[in-house]
């Protein structure tokens, strides 16, 4: 079946970086629009960033300037490289691909920015 499979996550300090990997099997991933999503306890998932099968990106307002989305499509890979990271980042991030009606998650990778 599609897998999406999300590592990277972790523990960063405020003002670190962590870069967060997505790879995805078993669809055309070229087709599909990939995006990162996070939840944080309380509050309703959300849209952190996405990119188009053209390479054309979106971002959170709260992200903007921080946080950079690309993929590698012979990789079938899609990357968050969040810098300048804030203690308001910590979440669990999903990635997530979408085309037409399919809608794929990943099972969520923990992110923590603490000192």
């Amino acid at each position: 079946q599609v897998q999406l499979v999300e590592s990277g996550g972790g523990l960063v300090q405020p003002g670190g970086s962590l870069r967060l990997s997505c790879v995805a099997s078993r669809i055309a991933f070229s087709r599909y629009t990939m995006a990162w999503y996070r939840q944080a306890p309380g509050n309703q998932r959300e849209l952190v960033a996405d990119i188009t099968r053209g390479g054309s990106t979106n971002y959170a307002d709260s992200v903007k300037g921080r946080f950079t989305i690309s993929r590698d499509n012979a990789k079938n890979t899609v990357y968050l490289q969040m810098n300048s990271m804030k203690p308001e980042d910590t979440a669990v991030y999903y990635c997530n691909a979408k085309w037409t009606t399919f809608d794929y998650w990943g099972q969520g990778t923990q992110v923590t920015v603490s000192s």
